[in-house]
C-alpha cells in the first residue's frame, strides 16, 4: 500500500515557476515508477511526466518538454515536478501517482495509487 500526498500548488503569473512535491508512504517506494497527471475543469485527466523507479528514465507530455522536470529521491520517498515558464493552459489540478514498471506510463490505467491532487493556477 502506498499513500501519496501532494504539495506546492498555488497561484502564479504566466512565465513564473512552481515546484510540486509528492511525499509517499511505504517501504516499497523505490520499486514504483512515479507519474504526474493533471486535470483541468471540463477536461479529461492527462499525462504530464513520469520517472522510472531508479530515476534513470523519464517521459514527458510534448507540451511541457523543456519547461517541466520530474525528479525523485528514493531515500526521502519523494518525487518532485519543477515547472518553469508556466502558461495559463497549465492551469489544472495536478496528481501524483505510482505504478509498477515503465512500459505504459503515459496511460492512467498503468498506475495503482493516486494522491488527492494540488491545484495550480496560472494567470495571464
Amino acid at each position: 500500500q502506498v499513500t501519496l500526498v501532494e504539495s506546492g500548488g498555488g497561484l502564479v503569473q504566466a512565465g513564473g515557476s512552481l515546484r510540486l512535491s509528492c511525499a509517499a508512504s511505504g517501504r516499497t517506494f523505490s520499486s514504483y515508477a512515479m507519474g504526474w497527471f493533471r486535470q483541468a475543469p471540463g477536461k479529461e485527466r492527462e499525462f504530464v511526466a513520469a520517472i522510472s523507479s531508479s530515476g534513470s528514465g523519464t517521459a514527458y507530455k510534448d507540451s511541457v518538454k523543456g519547461r517541466f522536470t520530474i525528479s525523485r529521491d528514493n531515500a526521502e520517498n519523494t518525487v518532485a515536478l519543477q515547472m518553469n515558464s508556466l502558461k495559463p493552459e497549465d492551469t489544472a489540478a495536478y496528481y501524483c501517482t505510482a505504478g509498477r514498471g515503465f512500459f505504459s506510463v503515459r496511460m492512467s490505467t498503468h498506475y495503482d495509487y493516486w494522491g488527492q491532487g494540488t491545484q495550480v493556477t496560472v494567470s495571464s
